[in-house]
């Protein structure tokens, strides 16, 4: 049997598959959460700089956050890919579902656009990367043009246009793998 969520929280959007979902995301949060990182893209993390003395970055108050963004973005699969969308009644992008998703969750506004969401949330390694971080790519020869939220098992949620819904895929695969060029988290510094 299931808790309730708090009161201070809206409810997850009706996942598509409803038990199914439910019992994937719970293995997903279960399940190893390490990071299969290539070579490449492990230098890649390493050569960006991590430097967070002296900025300040939106982050959440709760930990348990970073979990609830696994549960609403596998919630979203199969919501249609719109260009500029920001709801998942009317479609979403990648920035649009991850501003979407935290807001829904802490009531704080992320900008609608990745990199600007990359300059204001902290970086981390790839090797730290915990369920409910962000993964960001560059897909159009520039940094931070396309992000994902992190699940878990080297695994990530997000919106592209190409075959047009929110799905999961690889870190490791022939695509994303090369054009990962960074991570954050929401999660405030220890």
């Amino acid at each position: 049997m299931t808790t309730p969520p708090p009161a201070a929280h809206r409810p997850l959007p009706a996942a598509p598959t409803g038990l199914l979902a439910t019992l994937l995301a719970l293995t997903i949060l279960g399940g190893c959460s390490s990071v299969p990182v290539t070579p490449e893209a492990g230098r890649r993390a390493d050569t960006v700089g991590i430097e967070t003395a002296g900025r300040e970055y939106i982050a959440f108050e709760d930990e348990a956050h970073g979990r609830e963004m696994v549960l609403y973005a596998l919630g979203l699969l199969d919501t249609g890919y719109r260009f500029g969308g920001r709801n998942p009644e009317a479609g979403l992008d990648c920035s649009g579902m991850v501003a979407w998703i935290v807001e829904n969750i802490s009531g704080k506004r992320l900008p609608h656009n990745a990199a600007q969401i990359a300059e204001r949330t902290r970086p981390i390694a790839l090797a730290e990367l915990q369920p409910g971080d962000l993964v960001f790519f560059n897909t159009r020869q520039r940094r931070h043009s396309h992000m994902g939220i992190y699940i878990g098992d080297g695994r990530f949620v997000h919106a592209p246009s190409s075959r047009g819904a929110v799905r999961v895929e690889r870190l490791d695969n022939r695509y994303f793998g090369p054009r990962i060029d960074g991570a954050r988290t929401l999660l405030a510094a220890n």
